[in-house]
């Protein structure tokens, strides 16, 4: 069979999902190949003549070649202002190339005057006129020699981000027209979402032949008689993706030790309310795959992908070295407030860890089932400085407890704190659809769709998106010492290539 990870999304490191159904699919004797259609329909628009009039695209399409290169190499990362404008050229360059569709690509994000991704009419808009797509001449001329060498007769898709959603939908509207008789799977984290949904009703009947909620290993093998099997190894197959194409200094490889969060308590969070059970490697099985992936193609960056490492794989780390430069979320924990502890992350190759702190108010923090206690949180950041470990500190503004005044708590913290913070991510909150806390609030429609997961809420506490938006864009982020640090994120890549700057 086929899988294909569709755009757009970050083309820093290959896809992680298409991937480790590979690697079941191989293992089971099912032959597969794999299209990263993201990384390579970029390329794609990043080759075509810029055919605007204005300074600065005709300057980005001289040198996207020039930026592209450089973007793949260590030195550009030691000049933030350099890599900056390398960025915004090949932003420019891809924007430019989408002209006349109706679509604005960027290099993580795709988005359509017109068409939404969370309104499945415009998703079947977007089947039913694919030539509209500007990754069209992309299928059109790519997908023909693959589906012949192939031979094959089931395609599968991985549709995650809902910035792939229109992109997906006409890649299947090309599908549909060119090779009727193809069967289409499609799974992914977003569809797996949408399958979570209260009240679910499939727009998508007669369109796609099967739709996946969750890991997909086991449901391809049984469509494809491989019946009754047990998944016993996580590690993905990467070898027929272009490793050498991704924007970052050299290979960053994506591994998942789980499914699942190893907490699984939060309040308001997509995987507590869409029920997703965690599901673990042993930490042996970890480390025997990924020395033997990283023995055959070794990584410059190892990105571990759960939603929070646990502590039982953090103290395998501390003992066994997963053999190259690693990154990934971890929890708030006792066990990170250790310095020896944490020195020997430090040796075990860890560059960067992303902590979802949400906010600097107790009280938030308890309302939100974060199990996290804010003098702890001060102590981590103090402990991983001092080991030399960089920080992304995540904050969520919004929630149902939070009050201005609590928002402000946030804002001092950070403040005290900024010599140990390295990075800041700033989100708003959105109340999932599915979660039990929905019913507990008036809530009004957030997007105009059937298929958003986001319902809007009327705060109790008058907190609403417009006065949290005022709070980050006039007082939060324009306190200086919060400035200094927003300054340090990478444009458009974020977290993808943070660890490249410290």
């Amino acid at each position: 069979m086929i899988l294909i990870h569709p755009p757009v999304a970050k083309p820093c490191e290959p896809p992680a999902g298409v991937a480790k159904l590979a690697g079941a699919l191989n293992r089971r004797g099912v032959t597969c190949l794999i299209l990263d259609a993201n990384s390579e329909g970029l390329r794609y628009l990043l080759r075509q003549p810029v055919g605007a009039s204005d300074t600065w695209s005709r300057r980005a399409g001289r040198h996207v070649s020039e930026h592209v290169t450089a973007l793949q190499n260590r030195k550009i990362y030691q000049s933030p202002a350099r890599y900056a404008r390398a960025v915004s050229d090949v932003q420019r360059v891809l924007a430019v190339s989408a002209r006349g569709s109706g679509a604005t690509v960027g290099l993580a994000d795709y988005q359509h005057e017109k068409l939404s991704p969370v309104r499945s009419d415009d998703l079947l808009q977007a089947v039913a006129r694919p030539q509209e797509n500007p990754f069209y001449p992309y299928f059109a001329m790519r997908l023909p020699a693959l589906i012949a060498k192939g031979k094959t007769g089931l395609v599968g898709i991985s549709l995650n981000y809902l910035s792939q959603a229109l992109c997906t939908f006409a890649l299947i509207g090309y599908l549909r027209i060119t090779y009727p008789n193809l069967k289409v799977v499609l799974g992914g984290g977003l569809v797996s979402s949408w399958l979570q949904r209260q009240g679910w009703k499939n727009p998508f009947s007669g369109l796609v032949d099967h739709l996946v909620a969750g890991p997909g290993e086991e449901f391809l093998l049984e469509l494809l008689g491989k019946k009754h099997v047990q998944i016993e190894s996580g590690q993905p197959d990467y070898r027929s993706l272009p490793l050498d194409d991704y924007l970052a200094p050299g290979l960053i490889l994506p591994y998942s030790t789980a499914s699942g969060c190893y907490w699984g308590r939060c309040s308001f969070c997509p995987e507590t309310a869409e029920g997703n059970r965690y599901k673990p490697l042993a930490p042996e099985q970890v480390m025997i795959e990924l020395h033997d992936l990283i023995r055959e193609r070794p990584p410059v960056l190892l990105h571990l992908l759960d939603n929070a490492i646990s502590p039982k794989l953090l103290r395998t780390f501390t003992e066994k070295h997963p053999g190259a430069p690693w990154y990934g979320f971890a929890r708030i924990s006792q066990e990170l407030t250790n310095d020896g502890f944490c020195r020997a992350l430090k040796r075990s190759g860890c560059v960067m860890l992303k902590l979802g702190l949400e906010s600097g108010n107790q009280r938030v923090l308890n309302a939100m089932n974060k199990g996290i206690e804010v003098d702890m949180a001060a102590q981590v950041l103090k402990t991983l400085g001092k080991a030399g470990i960089a920080t992304y500190i995540y904050l969520l503004f919004g929630s149902p407890e939070e009050t201005v005044t609590a928002a402000r708590q946030t804002l001092d913290f950070v403040v005290k704190h900024r010599e140990q913070i390295t990075f800041l991510n700033l989100a708003i909150f959105n109340m999932p659809t599915c979660g039990p806390e929905a019913g507990d609030y008036a809530t009004k429609q957030f997007y105009a769709g059937d298929l958003s997961l986001y319902t809007g809420f009327r705060h109790p506490h008058g907190w609403d998106r417009q006065s949290v938006r005022h709070f980050l864009d006039n007082e939060f982020t324009r306190t200086s010492a919060v400035a200094e640090i927003i300054k340090r994120n990478p444009p458009v890549f974020t977290s993808n290539h943070a660890a490249f700057f410290v």
